[in-house]
């Protein structure tokens, strides 16, 4: 039996899907099951990661876990208290920062290092940017004009699907005990190719214009805390952060290379219209 936190998101579903296809006994974590739509072979469970305590009926009898960072530590005694063996944890590349006075970044590296104390086999998925942040841009793309910022910052955006898949064969294996996958797509993209990309696949022209840094911030404190914007101010006006860097984690681990942008908007094109 494996677990699966955050089943309804990106990565969570795509994980849930390739166990339940390849004849796993999963149990999909949800808040509200009820509301909960899963693949034939898997069951929709109620827990809520914010009480630990929640979870123990989630992990009775389950040999793995495929957990979300940032939530409490206790979670791991629990799994250990059910019997779990091993944790896939989805972190981030931040967490190879090393800095905590990085909103993101530490908790991150908190929840890894209270995995690695924790007496549970660990595996860290850091996935870089995921490719499907492009949705966020979806009004901009039907007006024809996108403004973001970071115009100089390429990053090698992920598939959500291929970080999953990296996942999906940890939380199987012994062999990827104790290690630490980045798993990026095949190509580093500044935010003006993601853009170029996106207006070839859907046959129309859409331009990119830098967004300034001071607009840019303003913009993203209505959508979250400070301490995360200049979580990601940090990354990309600083530099602190290296997302350009292409590994071939997602092929060693799978025997597939990585999707890349192009592919991934024509699987999606529907959703981008």
């Amino acid at each position: 039996m494996i677990v699966v936190t955050g089943a309804t998101g990106n990565v969570g579903r795509e994980v849930v899907r390739l166990l339940a296809g390849s004849g796993a006994r999963v149990r999909a974590l949800s808040r509200d099951p009820a509301m909960a739509t899963m693949p034939a072979g898997a069951e929709a469970v109620a827990g809520d990661l914010t009480d630990p305590s929640s979870l123990a009926p989630a992990l009775a009898g389950a040999e793995a876990l495929f957990l979300l960072s940032g939530y409490a530590p206790e979670i791991f005694a629990e799994a250990e208290k059910a019997g779990v063996r091993r944790v896939v944890l989805l972190s981030g590349g931040s967490a190879e920062t090393g800095d905590r006075s990085n909103a993101v970044a530490r908790y991150m590296i908190d929840t890894e290092d209270a995995l690695r104390a924790s007496g549970l086999a660990w595996t860290m998925v850091r996935p870089r940017m995921f490719m499907t942040n492009a949705f966020q841009w979806l009004p901009q793309l039907r007006a024809g004009v996108v403004r973001a910022p970071w115009p100089d910052v390429p990053s090698a955006v992920i598939d959500p699907a291929d970080i999953a898949a990296v996942a999906a064969k940890a939380l199987v294996s012994a062999e990827h005990e104790g290690r630490e996958y980045p798993v990026t797509g095949p190509e580093a993209l500044r935010p003006a190719d993601r853009v170029r990309i996106l207006g070839e696949v859907l046959g129309r022209e859409i331009r990119y214009e830098a967004q300034p840094d001071d607009e840019a911030r303003a913009e993203m404190l209505t959508q979250m805390p400070e301490p995360y914007v200049d979580a990601f101010f940090s990354f990309y006006s600083e530099g602190k952060l290296d997302e350009a860097t292409v590994f071939p984690s997602v092929e060693q681990v799978t025997g597939r290379p990585p999707r890349t942008f192009a592919d991934w908007a024509r699987a999606n094109v529907e959703r981008l219209q």
